[in-house]
């Protein structure tokens, strides 16, 4: 299946995003629609996997349960990330936590490590700018996050403890990517990092 398809697919869903986000009329329709997105993003990321065996499913199992169950005790003691709460967008929630954190992980995690997996640099090199820039997306995507109600911060703003607690959890993860045996390459997965950066970098701009 040739990807081209599902490029235009997914850059018509962040544009549409980008702008039913931003239009009074629409804009709560598109946030109930923010965890189907991240869904259908997730998904076709995945359909153009090349290499699906024990590795990569170890990969997946690890990824999806460390990027929920991190969010959940740190939501629970505040010792991680900051004092923060979860709010309505992300959709249902499970010990004070929406599941679909777990796939926002693993998507950010596959297209950056998918991204950097052509470098031929030791694998703590990747890790390292892979988890700094991780950490900068995050850094970007807090302010939009709590203007569309995906998340608050008890004083208002995210410390600077979010962010190493980002560093981390991300560098962790990114070690976990590019040890484990499995293909690293997806015709998606840097199309897809570009598209959100770009839609919280818009998102930015508007706001």
């Amino acid at each position: 299946m040739k990807p081209k398809p599902y490029l235009y697919l997914l850059t018509s869903m962040y544009v549409a995003g980008i702008i039913g986000l931003n239009i009074n009329a629409t804009a709560e329709f598109f946030r109930f629609l923010t965890p189907f997105n991240l869904l259908a993003s997730c998904g076709i990321l995945l359909y153009f996997h090349k290499e699906w065996n024990r590795n990569f499913l170890i990969f997946i199992t690890l990824t999806l349960l460390i990027g929920y169950f991190i969010e959940v005790v740190g939501v629970k003691t505040g010792m991680i990330f900051g004092e923060y709460q979860y709010e309505t967008t992300l959709g249902f929630k499970i010990l004070n936590v929406p599941p679909v954190i777990g796939l926002n992980w693993l998507l950010l995690v596959y297209c950056v490590g998918s991204s950097f997996c052509r470098v031929t640099k030791p694998i703590y090199f990747k890790v390292i700018y892979g988890a700094l820039l991780m950490t900068m997306f995050d850094f970007l995507a807090e302010p939009i996050a709590i203007r569309l109600n995906m998340w608050s911060w008890q004083n208002t703003l995210p410390p600077l403890q979010n962010y190493v607690g980002w560093f981390i959890t991300s560098a962790f993860l990114l070690t976990l990517f590019h040890s484990l045996k499995f293909r690293k390459d997806n015709p998606i997965a840097l199309w897809l990092l570009i598209l959100q950066i770009c839609f919280f970098g818009i998102q930015s701009l508007i706001f």
